[in-house]
């Protein structure tokens, strides 16, 4: 305990709670309870079929300490283009314990008071009491904040300087704010065009989030990590389908008077409340709260750093990533808007029936406006009589992938980033976020007429594979 000896009475009386609590798991704690029986029990499941394989994705909440930091850039963010629609921003934020640090550089004619934001987002997530992880009306904000750098901003300004100052929306030359790669994804799996391993991840924190904040679950706090496992069934090289939910892990923080044996229940009736159940069976496994006890949550449980959660934000690692993160940055920033059009031109080719999944990637030049390379990796489901050449064909044709078109098209410029900072930035039905809408494809008489050739080819080896399985019964 010596560990815990501090000056500030308040930071000893914060700590002596969570040490009590933390004793109490501990004693409540043996081999049994722990969940290794449960690890066991799944090593001995049945093996899979042939052509069926797991895949699994995360999600964590808004109470996540690296979530925290994303949640903070892109309040940032958003104060500056509510009244600066132009502002150039990259800010970054870092937590741990009772600091929060805001660091990064923005150029803006925006009034933007950075620890009144900073303050106002802790409080939205629930932070409000040294125990839950951090507090809000007590903590230490600490800011570091100065102008955009000239030379990049001179990348940026290159052939519409006039233009920019004069905040035309027509200002489409513009370069990239800086160089790298984009990756887009879209499957017909879901609804959504995401993947069902990503998708329900997302929604089961959401729904949680939903429930902690109307108080129905008193004992929840803000910080929460979800993981789904599922089994996918695999035809052939084109088909990949989810076929059932094989694992599901929930680890969420809550007060210290809540028993295990509680949370459990109530964490897994939750689950099969958003999971449809035409996806769980008796063989689904369920781990909640496998470590039994998690109240130290927040800041205080680990430090947060701003962009840290890039697969969370993305396809749940069903796709590559280029490695930039979004929050916190304004659209000049192709690290957003080329991941937000990649993602659109994906979206749109899977929904046109072009292909049934799709990898998209798109890269930029510091200072230059046109993408210096487009890639399309279709995973072998291009439509018959395409290749994955032509779809990159179709992308020209259909597409303005120059950041400024891009901006334009999907209407960056507004305070829209906040809401996206958690549950991920794809797969969203918000009205807002255009790069969920499928753009209609004009397709040119060349790349119809592939299409057209292939239809009776196909249409002839189906009656041909009729004929032969008529023959063979008989």
């Amino acid at each position: 305990l010596n560990f815990f000896f501090f000056n500030d009475t308040a930071t000893t009386e914060i700590y002596t709670e969570q040490i009590v609590g933390s004793v109490r798991c501990v004693q409540e704690t043996d081999a049994e309870y722990m969940g290794y029986s449960k690890f066991k029990q799944m090593q001995k499941a049945k093996k899979l079929e042939k052509g069926h394989f797991l895949f699994t994705s995360e999600s964590v909440s808004r109470g996540h300490p690296d979530k925290i930091c994303d949640f903070i850039s892109d309040s940032v963010l958003d104060a500056h283009l509510s009244q600066d629609p132009f502002a150039r921003v990259a800010c970054e934020v870092s937590c741990k314990n009772d600091i929060i640090m805001l660091f990064g550089e923005v150029t803006s004619t925006a009034d933007v008071n950075y620890e009144k934001i900073a303050r106002q987002s802790l409080k939205d997530i629930g932070f409000d009491h040294f125990g839950k992880g951090c507090d809000y009306k007590d903590c230490t904000i600490l800011i570091s904040i100065k102008g955009q750098s000239e030379q990049i901003a001179h990348g940026i300004h290159v052939d519409d300087v006039e233009a920019i100052q004069k905040k035309e929306e027509t200002a489409l030359n513009i370069g990239a704010g800086d160089q790298g790669l984009m990756i887009g994804y879209a499957t017909d799996e879901t609804h959504e065009m995401m993947p069902l391993s990503s998708i329900l991840s997302h929604q089961i924190l959401q729904k949680l989030t939903e429930l902690r904040e109307q108080k129905v679950i008193p004992w929840l706090r803000p910080d929460a990590k979800s993981q789904v496992t599922v089994e996918y069934k695999k035809w052939d090289d084109v088909n990949v389908q989810p076929y059932r939910v094989h694992t599901v892990l929930v680890s969420h923080q809550h007060d210290e008077i809540v028993s295990q044996e509680e949370i459990e229940k109530t964490l897994t009736e939750v689950v099969k409340q958003v999971i449809p159940a035409k996806f769980l069976d008796d063989n689904t496994k369920y781990f909640m709260n496998p470590s039994k006890c998690f109240t130290i949550g927040g800041p205080y449980g680990d430090a947060g750093l701003t962009g840290r959660k890039i697969i969370v934000d993305t396809y749940g690692g069903w796709a590559g990533h280029g490695g930039g993160a979004f929050s916190g940055k304004d659209p000049t920033k192709v690290d957003r808007s080329g991941a937000y059009a990649a993602r659109w031109v994906a979206k749109s080719l899977v929904n046109s029936k072009l292909c049934k999944r799709c990898t998209v990637q798109i890269s930029y030049g510091i200072g230059i406006a046109e993408p210096l390379s487009i890639n399309i990796n279709s995973h072998n489901s291009v439509r018959k009589g395409l290749t994955d050449e032509e779809l990159v064909d179709i992308v020209n044709e259909n597409f303005d992938l120059r950041p400024g078109a891009i901006i334009r098209d999907l209407n960056l410029r507004k305070p829209i980033y906040k809401k996206l900072s958690v549950f991920g930035h794809f797969g969203r039905n918000d009205p807002e976020f255009l790069w969920e809408v499928p753009k209609k494809l004009h397709l040119n008489e060349h790349i119809l007429s592939l299409i057209h050739i292939s239809e009776p080819t196909r249409l002839l080896s189906i009656s041909y594979a009729v004929f032969c399985l008529k023959k063979k019964k008989q």
